[in-house]
C-alpha cells in the first residue's frame, strides 16, 4: 500500500501567492473584511434590493386595501360590457300564426292545463271527467313516448315545436315551464278561462265552480261583494292567506321567510265589488303549496301531510299595494289576465310560478284587476317526495326585495304590453331574472298577438291616488278558525294569551247581545251551568222554563207561545244590540258566529230538517187550524208586512213551520216583531208557526244572515251527546241534551276544541 508523505503545511499567504503565480488573471489579493468597508463598497446593491422589496410590499398592501373597490370596478366594467338590450317590437306587424295541428277546428272556452312527466295519474283521470272543461297535457323530455289519456289533448315535444310559437326556442326540454306552449294553444283554441293545475290534485266535488267564480260577466256570474284585506298599513306588501283560512302556523311557498312569524289575524277587513278577480288562487287541502323549509322542518317522519283549511271561510281579495303568493297548480285565470300566465325561464324551477305571480299581480293593478284567494278547491296528495332547497334559491334570496320593488315601480307607457315588456326589462336590470326572460317576454307577447289575443285596456292606478280613510262602518270583521295544525315538537308560544284574546273578542262582539234560553230539562241541575257557559260571552242570560225557580232566577214560560213573553224581555233591555233565542237542546258554538251580521235576522231557513213549507190539504186538523189563524193575522198586517210575507208564501194552503230552536232578532226589528206579536193577540198560534211567519213578514229570506245554515241538525240521530256527532266547526249542534252535572262536564270538554279556556271551568 502506498503511503502519502505528510509534508509540512504552507502558510495561507504562501499558498495564495503560489496559485497567483499560476493564474494571475483569476485571483486577486483578498480584501479586508471590515463591515464599514464592505458596506461602503456595496451600498448601491443594498439600496437597489431595498427598493425592490419595498415596491413588492407596497403592491401587496395596495391590492389588499383596494381589493373590493377593484372588484366593484371590474364588475361595473363587465356590466357595462354586458348591458341588456331592450327588445324593439313593431306590435302592428305581428302576423297571426296558422294552426296546423290536428285540433285546428276544435274550440273550448274552459281549459285545464297540466304538465306531465309520467303516465296519467288517478287525479288526472278525474280531471278529464269534469264536465265542461277540456284537459290539455303538456309533455317534456321525461314524458313517456306512448303517453295517452282518453278525453285529454296531449302535446309532445315534437308537436309543440310544430305549432310555430316563438316561445318554443326559449324553453328548456325537461321543465314544467313548457306549459307556456299550452297556454298559447288553449288561447288559440277559444279559451276564456284557464285552470292552471297539476296531476296530483283532486278537484273537490269535481266542481271548479263550487268556490271559484268561473263566470264574471253574463248569465251565471256571481258579482257579489267580496271581503278584502285592509290597505290601512301602506308598508304591508304581503299577507299569508293561510291564516285567513284557519292555518296560522303554515305558510305558502313564496312568502318571505321574515314574514313567517306574522301569525295574527286581521283586525278588520274592507270590501270590494266583485267582477274583476281575473286571477283566482285556490287553497289546497292535504299538501298545500308550502316551501322546502316548511316541508323539511315540519315533516313528521315518513307520514304524509294532510293539512285542512276552513272551507266555510269567505273568499278574500287583495287591495293594490298588497300581494299574495300565487302558484301554477290550483289557480284560475280569466281571459283579461291571460298575459300573466307567462312562466319565466331563467330562474330556479320552484321559483318560476311564484315570481310570475308577483310580476302578474303588479301588472294586474294597471287594468283595475285584483287577486282573490278562495277556500279549499283542490285536495293534493303528499307523495313523500320533496325537492331540494336549491330549486327555491331565487325565492329565499330575492323575494322580499322584489315585493318592495314591484310596489314602487311605475311606468309611463300607454299600452299594457309595453308596460309588461318594460317591467320584465327592469326586473332583469335589478337581477330578479336575466336577459333571457326579457327576450322570452318579447316572444311571449308577440305569440299572444299571433294567436288572436286582445290586450286589455289600462286603468288609472289606485296606488297613485290618495287612499280614503277607512271609517268604522267600512270595517268588516272576520275571525278565522283555528284548525288542527302542524307543530311537531315545536312549542307554540303564547297559547294562553291567544285564547284570552279570543275570549275578549267574543265578549266584545256579543257583549251587548242578550241570550234568551228556554230550558225543558231540570233547571235545578243545569241553570247555573248554562249561565256559567254562556254568561262569559253574552251581556246576560235570561232563562225561561215551564217551572219558575226564583232562587235560580229562572222565569216561568211556556214554549208553545214563548214569543209572547219575549216582548217583556225586550222592554227590560232597551239598550241591547239584539236578542238571541236558544233552546237547551241546541248547543251554540259562539266562536263560529263572529262573521254573522248582527244587524240582520238569523234563523234556520236554509236547514231543511228545521224549516219546511207544508200543504194544509190532506194534513191533520192541527195544521189546518194553524193555517187559518195565520191567514187571519196576515189579513190584518200592514201592507209592508203582508207584501213581504206573500212574496214567499203565495198560497193560503201553504204553511211554513220551523223548529225555531235558535234565532236572532236585531234591535232594528224589535218594533216590527212587537207589532206582529200584538196582531196575534189571543190566537194560539204555535211557536213553530209564529216565528217563521214573523220572520217572513219582517224581511225577505234573501236578507237573512246565512250563518246558521251550516249547523248540524238531526231530528232523530242514531247517536246523540257523542264526540262523533258534535263538531266545533259549525255554529250550532242539534239535538244535544244536558240533564245533569256529569253530562254538562262532558259537553264542556268537547266544546273546549273551540274554546280552550272552557277547560278552566271543569
Amino acid at each position: 500500500m502506498l503511503v502519502q508523505d505528510r509534508s509540512t503545511p504552507k502558510s495561507p499567504k504562501a499558498h495564495i501567492r503560489a496559485l497567483h503565480s499560476l493564474h494571475p488573471d483569476r485571483f486577486t489579493e483578498p480584501k479586508n473584511l471590515d463591515f464599514s468597508t464592505w458596506f461602503s463598497e456595496n451600498l448601491y446593491k443594498i439600496v437597489t434590493i431595498s427598493l425592490l422589496i419595498a415596491t413588492v410590499a407596497a403592491l401587496f398592501f395596495l391590492r389588499n386595501v383596494a381589493d373590493t373597490a377593484a372588484l366593484v370596478s371590474y364588475e361595473t366594467q363587465a356590466k357595462s360590457l354586458e348591458k341588456i338590450e331592450f327588445p324593439q317590437i313593431n306590435w302592428n306587424s305581428v302576423a297571426l300564426v296558422s294552426d296546423k295541428s290536428p285540433y285546428a277546428n276544435f274550440r273550448s272556452e274552459r281549459w285545464i292545463l297540466v304538465s306531465v312527466s309520467n303516465y296519467p295519474t288517478d287525479s288526472l283521470r278525474k280531471l278529464v271527467k269534469i264536465k265542461g272543461w277540456q284537459v290539455l297535457a303538456i309533455g317534456n323530455s321525461k314524458t313517456p313516448s306512448d303517453w295517452s289519456l282518453k278525453g285529454a289533448i296531449f302535446l309532445s315535444l315534437e308537436q309543440q315545436a310544430n305549432l310555430g310559437f316563438r316561445v318554443v326556442d326559449h324553453l328548456p326540454y325537461d321543465s314544467f315551464v313548457r306549459k307556456n306552449v299550452g297556454y298559447l294553444f288553449a288561447i288559440q283554441h277559444g279559451a276564456k278561462k284557464i285552470f292552471d293545475a297539476d296531476d296530483r290534485g283532486d278537484v273537490i266535488d269535481n266542481d271548479l265552480g263550487k268556490h271559484f267564480d268561473v263566470e264574471l260577466i253574463g248569465e251565471g256570474a256571481r258579482q257579489d261583494i267580496i271581503l278584502q284585506y285592509s290597505h290601512e298599513n301602506p308598508n304591508r306588501t304581503i299577507v299569508n292567506p293561510y291564516i285567513h283560512f284557519g292555518q296560522r302556523s303554515v305558510w305558502p311557498r313564496g312568502l318571505p321567510l321574515e314574514n313567517v312569524g306574522e301569525i295574527g289575524h286581521e283586525e278588520f277587513y274592507t270590501e270590494v265589488f266583485g267582477g274583476k278577480q281575473f286571477i283566482q288562487q285556490g287553497i289546497s287541502n292535504g299538501l298545500p303549496d308550502v316551501d322546502s323549509v316548511f316541508y323539511f322542518t315540519r315533516k313528521p317522519g315518513l307520514e304524509a301531510f294532510d293539512i285542512r283549511f276552513d272551507e266555510h271561510a269567505p273568499k278574500v281579495a287583495l287591495p293594490q299595494g298588497t300581494m299574495v303568493p300565487v302558484n301554477s297548480f290550483n289557480t284560475l285565470y280569466h281571459s283579461s289576465a291571460f298575459w300573466a300566465l307567462m312562466l319565466p325561464v331563467s330562474v330556479s324551477t320552484m321559483a318560476s310560478d311564484v315570481l310570475r305571480g308577483y310580476w302578474g299581480q303588479r301588472l294586474l293593478w294597471e287594468i283595475g284587476g285584483y287577486v282573490v284567494v278562495y277556500p279549499p278547491t283542490v285536495h293534493r296528495y303528499d307523495r313523500i317526495e320533496s325537492y331540494p332547497f336549491s330549486e327555491e334559491k331565487d325565492l329565499h334570496v330575492n323575494v322580499g326585495r322584489l315585493l318592495k320593488f314591484l310596489v314602487s315601480w311605475r311606468s309611463s307607457k300607454h299600452r299594457l304590453f309595453e308596460k309588461i315588456l318594460e317591467l320584465s326589462y327592469v326586473m332583469a336590470e335589478e337581477g330578479f331574472w336575466t336577459e333571457k326572460d326579457v327576450k322570452f317576454t318579447a316572444a311571449w307577447l308577440q305569440d299572444l298577438l299571433a294567436v288572436g289575443y286582445q290586450q286589455p285596456r289600462l286603468m288609472s292606478l289606485e296606488l297613485d291616488r290618495p287612499r280614503a280613510s277607512i271609517g268604522h262602518g267600512d270595517r268588516k270583521e272576520f275571525i278565522p278558525q283555528k284548525l288542527p295544525s302542524v307543530h311537531l315538537g315545536v312549542e307554540e308560544t303564547g297559547v294562553v294569551n291567544n285564547e284570552i284574546g279570543s275570549l275578549i273578542r267574543w265578549r266584545k262582539n256579543f257583549g251587548n247581545v242578550v241570550l234568551i234560553m228556554f230550558c225543558s230539562g231540570p233547571v235545578e241541575r243545569t241553570a247555573l251551568e248554562w249561565r256559567l257557559l254562556y254568561g262569559r260571552i253574552f251581556r246576560t242570560v235570561v232563562i225561561l222554563s215551564e217551572q219558575k225557580n226564583a232562587d235560580l232566577a229562572v222565569e216561568e214560560g211556556r214554549l208553545d207561545f214563548v214569543y209572547k213573553q219575549l216582548l217583556n224581555i225586550f222592554s227590560r233591555f232597551t239598550s241591547a244590540e239584539g236578542f238571541l233565542f236558544l233552546q237547551d237542546n241546541t248547543i251554540l258554538n259562539y266562536w263560529n258566529l263572529l262573521q254573522a251580521d248582527k244587524s240582520n235576522l238569523w234563523i234556520t231557513d236554509k236547514v231543511s230538517k228545521s224549516w219546511s213549507t207544508v200543504s194544509t190539504s190532506g194534513n191533520s186538523d192541527w195544521f189546518s187550524k194553524q193555517a187559518d189563524m195565520v191567514k187571519k193575522v196576515v189579513s190584518m198586517m200592514p201592507v209592508h208586512f203582508q207584501v213581504n210575507y206573500k212574496e214567499t208564501i203565495n198560497s193560503d194552503q201553504l204553511l211554513t213551520v220551523c223548529s225555531s230552536d235558535v234565532f236572532y232578532i236585531p234591535r232594528r226589528f224589535i218594533a216590527d216583531f212587537t207589532e206582529l206579536v200584538n196582531l196575534v193577540d189571543n190566537l194560539e198560534i204555535h211557536h213553530k208557526v209564529a216565528i217563521p211567519m214573523f220572520f217572513l213578514s219582517m224581511d225577505s229570506p234573501q236578507n237573512f244572515d246565512p250563518v246558521l245554515s251550516r249547523m248540524i241538525y238531526e231530528e232523530n240521530p242514531s247517536s246523540t251527546n257523542s264526540s262523533t256527532f258534535y263538531s266545533d266547526k259549525v255554529p250550532a249542534v242539534h239535538p244535544w241534551n244536558v240533564s245533569s252535572e256529569q253530562e254538562f262536564i262532558k259537553l264542556i270538554r268537547i266544546m273546549a276544541a273551540g274554546d280552550l279556556l272552557l277547560l278552566e271551568l271543569v
